[in-house]
């Protein structure tokens, strides 16, 4: 009888989640927008799942279908040929505590220099792969070897099973752990001597963009001393909202981030009875952060015309340069959501441009006005 109670009740939870996700979707075709309104394709949570290499199990959490590979770090100098060139080691953030950082050095640092110290988030939706995914592990090793610096990149809690604000408290602590290296509280790890606090960045892809410019919002609220934010990467950032921009009309069906598809996953990230006009999901829109925005230091923002995202990330750096920070940009044409992880030209052309931030070589960066509606050009 036991055994029969446990089944239905997983069966009830199970209905729960796919009622609610199957709810999220005829968003779709409810939405105000008159574009909305018009005739088009219905989709179902089940093609969205399928898309994203998702299914339910039976206690409510996801199974994560998708085979990337998930690498070790490589912690110290090996024969190998050619030798690693970056070292790295997984460190938890706490004795009570399954959060987790991983930290990256060069192999041979330069002798008497610090190096600047970068906060990485990775991408994913909110909702996938890790920072030991195969593509985010190397693109630390990248930006680690070439600029050169320490990195920092954060294991944080997915949804649904842990909805936002979760990632963005994961991001907290793990700046507030560097708060405590370089304050030197119980003791200092050796490789984080090579780091200068004084120069931190936060840098995010994706979702993980999004969780950069949130936890750069909320550590202002901290004494993070002696540790200085000195500027906010955000690389194709994963905002929303719930009026669909041109960008995300035009490109509704993208084999990437279609526009069911996105509507699920925000579904899924976001609080329970909240929408995409909230302020995790839309930054513009208002909310509790809003006031802090003109506190923040410089920011680079870089997105692709062909990711649907891309107005997003265009609306955002208006609305930024409105309260007259420093932004420095780069929108290319054509493109297409996470192309620095397939295309060894994308990836140095945003490795060079994080070089030249985080150096101040500002003269290689974007940093007109970005005059409303003339970024339209390229949705034509």
């Amino acid at each position: 009888m036991a055994l029969q109670k446990s089944k239905a009740l997983q069966a009830l939870i199970l209905l729960s989640c796919i009622l609610q996700t199957f709810q999220a979707t005829l968003t779709l075709t409810q939405d105000t927008n008159p574009i909305l309104q018009r005739p088009q394709q219905q989709h179902t949570w089940q093609e969205a799942f399928k898309v994203l290499g998702i299914s339910w199990n039976s206690d409510g959490t996801l199974k994560r279908e998708i085979q990337i590979p998930m690498v070790d770090p490589t912690p110290y100098p090996s024969s190998s040929n050619p030798p690693p060139t970056v070292l790295s080691q997984d460190i938890i953030l706490g004795p009570r505590s399954k959060a987790y950082v991983r930290l990256y050095v060069p192999a041979s640092p330069p002798k008497g220099k610090k190096l600047p110290l970068i906060i990485y988030l990775h991408g994913g939706d909110f909702v996938l792969f890790s920072a030991t995914t195969f593509i985010f592990h190397n693109f630390c090793n990248d930006i680690t070897s070439q600029l050169p610096a320490v990195v920092v990149s954060v294991e944080y809690r997915l949804a649904p099973e842990n909805r936002l604000p979760a990632a963005f408290d994961d991001a907290l602590n793990a700046i507030f752990w560097a708060r405590d290296q370089a304050r030197g509280i119980g003791g200092r790890d050796p490789w984080m001597e090579y780091a200068d606090f004084n120069r931190v960045f936060i840098l995010g892809s994706s979702a993980g963009a999004n969780i950069a410019y949130h936890v750069a919002l909320r550590a202002l609220d901290f004494d993070i001393r002696p540790l200085k934010i000195s500027g906010l990467l955000m690389n194709q950032a994963y905002f929303g909202g719930v009026r669909p921009t041109p960008s995300e009309i035009r490109l509704k069906d993208d084999p990437y981030v279609a526009l069911y598809v996105n509507h699920v996953l925000w579904s899924l990230a976001l609080p329970k009875n909240l929408n995409r006009d909230h302020e995790f999901s839309n930054p513009i829109s208002g909310g509790s952060y809003l006031g802090r925005v003109y506190r923040l230091p410089k920011v680079y923002i870089k997105g692709d015309y062909g990711d649907p995202l891309v107005d997003r990330s265009v609306l955002l750096t208006q609305h930024l340069q409105k309260f007259g920070l420093p932004v420095y940009y780069r929108f290319n044409q054509g493109g297409f959501h996470g192309i620095e992880l397939q295309n060894t030209t994308a990836a140095q052309q945003l490795y060079d441009d994080i070089k030249y931030f985080v150096n101040d070589l500002h003269a290689n960066l974007n940093s007109e006005t970005l005059i409303s509606d003339d970024h339209y050009h390229a949705d034509s």
